[in-house]
């Protein structure tokens, strides 16, 4: 079968490599759609990784994937069902075919738009987040970065009650769809002053939570600033690995940092507890 290789930052190759042959327990799914995670970015124009840990396996790092189980050896699911499916560390999802275990696979139904249903891996780890951090019942909520992740906490903060859903992106159609999305209000930093636009919004009483959704050092640290005392951060983001520096001084600020877990990790990982 074909699978792609991230063969070194920037550079991915073709590769033609043995179809995998399910185990008892495991079935043999047809890759049909897949999501690009912002970690996948960042793993391949990064990069994340050291030159020496290069090439990655074969179908890394892609893992947002759905598609068509074609042989079944399981009696929990059925050949022809389509599946969402979290790949292990053997091999990513850039490839034609792939093998999993039930606890890997989360059931679709057979209507609508595999281009849809895969969109609810990376919005099923935001809503297990939500999950965690309990009602957002009439508070107020800052979300930075409006990606597909940032878009996610927007429309299930709003979904889920909140008061006020603060956006914050440097592009303007990213803040357009956060409008349609649920957002009360939108800020572009190169336009305002985030810091004076939050403040008059909320007028003076700073949001109940902040979520960082971009992954960059100065995201990271507006989150932090930007939260009222005793609120709310949800670090969402991707550091990269950063060691990032934070101004003590911030920390009279009481904050619960809430860190979601790997998708790759604890086999279904936050998507199939979130979707539950």
């Amino acid at each position: 079968m074909k699978a792609a290789l991230l063969a070194g930052p920037k550079r991915f190759e073709f590769v033609d490599v043995e179809t995998p042959t399910p185990k008892d327990g495991e079935c043999l799914i047809k890759m049909e759609r897949m999501s690009i995670c912002g970690s996948d970015i960042r793993h391949g124009y990064g990069p994340i990784y050291p030159e020496e840990e290069y090439p990655l396996a074969v179908g890394k790092p892609c893992h947002e994937c759905a598609g068509v189980e074609v042989e079944s050896r399981t009696d929990t699911f059925r050949e022809g069902q389509r599946v969402i499916v979290l790949p292990s560390n053997d091999m990513g999802g850039l490839v034609e075919y792939i093998t999993s275990n039930p606890g890997r696979m989360i059931a679709l139904p057979d209507h609508g738009d595999l281009t849809d249903w895969i969109m609810c891996q990376p919005s099923g780890t935001a809503l297990f987040t939500c999950k965690k951090l309990g009602s957002v019942l009439g508070k107020s909520v800052l979300i930075v970065g409006q990606g597909a992740i940032g878009l996610s906490f927007t429309m299930l903060t709003s979904l889920l009650g909140a008061r006020q859903v603060i956006t914050v992106d440097m592009l303007d159609y990213r803040l357009e769809y956060s409008r349609e999305f649920g957002a009360t209000h939108t800020v572009n930093p190169d336009q305002q002053d985030v810091r004076e636009a939050v403040q008059e919004i909320t007028q003076g009483e700073w949001p109940d939570i902040t979520v960082e959704a971009a992954g960059y050092p100065d995201t990271l640290d507006m989150s932090f600033r930007l939260v009222r005392p005793d609120g709310v951060v949800v670090v969402f983001g991707m550091q990269g690995g950063e060691i990032i520096p934070v101004d003590s001084s911030i920390w009279r600020i009481q904050t619960m940092v809430q860190r979601p877990h790997n998708p790759n990790q604890g086999n279904r990982g936050p998507t199939g507890p979130g979707l539950d």
